[in-house]
């Protein structure tokens, strides 16, 4: 899609030469959704992949993922044996259902900044107790758990001139037991629920809720709940009229499908085998 709109487009190197934030600027990453559509309010793109980032970096308290990491650099990542919930990678860059091109252009920061519901990239970071790490206007920066991150379809707590410069992920997290489970419409549908469970070595277990609901939701367990257990946590935590509504799917089909993702996750602990 060509942006007529645009009128200049800047790669800084540095923060330093990061310029005054202005109405119509907009960050460009890998641009796979900002060039799939018109963009009538922008008017200035400033591109962050002249920070060369590392796509990531693995240390004795985590991974951590630069925003600018595409799919496939988080794919193809070497990781730890002890990471068991690095499984959880593959099935979540394939949830998004892109060609290799899309694969090698998409970036983990813009699938989290995007915040669409469906996103794999919320589901991963957020069941991994992901903290996104921001940079502020000023030269400074703060942290948030990626669950407070993502607000609703496309809202996220980002301020004006605020960049996403990474999500880490902890290794604890990254050593429990992990399951996933996806459902869409159709074969090659956009997720209609995207389910993550994972129990750590203590048997405290999570349950995060993505594309079913507007923003991730996650319920915890200090021990694998029993299955009335889990629905009535489901029902607490994720009243009827909390569901998203599009054409992917309505309301009741994707708390229907909830229920039955969250049984077949909990089930897979229960019987002791991951998926």
């Amino acid at each position: 899609m060509d942006l007529t709109t645009i009128t200049s487009v800047l790669t800084p190197r540095t923060r330093e030469d990061l310029p005054a934030w202005r109405a119509g600027d907009a960050w460009l990453a890998g641009g796979t959704w900002l060039f799939s559509e018109p963009q009538p309010e922008t008017s200035r793109l400033l591109d962050l992949t002249g920070f060369g980032w590392p796509p990531a970096q693995v240390g004795a308290d985590g991974l951590s993922l630069s925003a600018t990491c595409t799919l496939a650099q988080l794919h193809r990542l070497d990781l730890p044996a002890a990471w068991s919930a690095a499984a959880l990678i593959d099935p979540c860059c394939r949830a998004l259902l892109g060609s290799f091109k899309i694969w090698n252009t998409a970036t983990v920061g813009g699938n989290l900044c995007l915040a669409l519901p469906a996103a794999p990239m919320i589901a991963l970071t957020a069941a991994l107790d992901g903290t996104c790490v921001i940079w502020t206007p000023d030269g400074g920066e703060r942290r948030l758990a990626v669950l407070d991150f993502v607000r609703g379809p496309q809202q996220t707590a980002l301020r004006p001139g605020e960049i996403l410069r990474r999500i880490d992920l902890p290794d604890a997290a990254l050593r429990r037991r992990a399951a996933v489970r996806r459902i869409a419409l159709s074969p090659n549908g956009r997720s209609g629920a995207l389910l993550i469970g994972t129990r750590d070595a203590g048997g405290a277990f999570a349950l995060t809720v993505t594309a079913s609901t507007p923003r991730p939701r996650q319920l915890g367990f200090p021990a694998l709940p029993g299955a009335d257990g889990l629905a009535a946590a489901l029902e607490t935590a994720i009243p009827e009229d909390a569901y998203f509504d599009d054409v992917h799917g309505a309301p009741d089909w994707r708390r229907h499908v909830t229920r039955l993702l969250a049984e077949e996750i909990r089930r897979s602990f229960d019987g002791s085998a991951d998926a």
